[in-house]
């Protein structure tokens, strides 16, 4: 699993108009190759009468499935440069379809290059882009008497408290990234004096909106 990636937040829809023509930006996430395609099909479905439905998708850690379709638009024209946007972004797991409905001026390779390219990037942009973080829940079991100092030292940090549990024994579960799970626990032996009972719980990520 990787320590961190950006992707979409979830479905965006973002219109432009160039020379007429409408070109209408459609983005999701996808963490599948089937998921990808179910997405595609729905928007062509939703969009029959227009008249090209170009889409791309990126998926996997290492970006291993990549696929492009001009949906009849002149090759290289409209589902390349919808992957290169995601390229150029970082995106993973992100499939993109571009309805254009056409307005009865021809743009050219060039002019379609372009067109494809802003639409994806308005879309991606109004949609919105998170980073995902590989976090780790850590379980710290102390003493009541430790709660206080042991709240208050986490609020101040850059550890991220989920849920504090009131059981015989105070329990506090921290969100830590995965990298960090060996200083974490070696900082609250510290500030417990060895009396805190410090284990791994389960991984999962967490988000974060990242900024234009």
């Amino acid at each position: 699993m990787l320590p961190r990636y950006y992707t979409v937040k979830d479905y965006g829809e973002h219109e432009i108009v160039i020379q007429k023509s409408r070109f209408i930006a459609h983005i999701s996430r996808a963490e599948s190759e089937t998921e990808a395609q179910d997405f595609i099909q729905q928007i062509k479905k939703k969009h029959w009468d227009a008249t090209h439905n170009c889409s791309a998708y990126m998926i996997g850690e290492n970006d291993h499935i990549q696929k492009a379709n001009d949906d009849g638009e002149p090759s290289g024209t409209a589902g390349v440069p919808i992957l290169e946007v995601l390229k150029k972004k970082h995106l993973k797991d992100t499939v993109v379809v571009v309805t254009r409905y056409f307005g009865g001026i021809k743009l050219g390779a060039g002019g379609l290059i372009r067109a494809y390219g802003k639409s994806t990037s308005e879309g991606i942009d109004a949609t919105g882009v998170v980073e995902r973080k590989l976090m780790r829940i850590m379980h710290t079991k102390v003493d009541y008497t430790w709660l206080g100092k042991l709240e208050n030292e986490l609020r101040s940090s850059v550890y991220t408290i989920k849920e504090i549990h009131y059981l015989d024994l105070v329990e506090i579960e921290t969100y830590v990234e995965e990298e960090q799970t060996q200083n974490f626990t070696n900082w609250m032996i510290e500030l417990t004096n060895g009396q805190g009972v410090i284990s791994k719980g389960e991984q999962l990520y967490l988000e974060e909106d990242v900024e234009k």
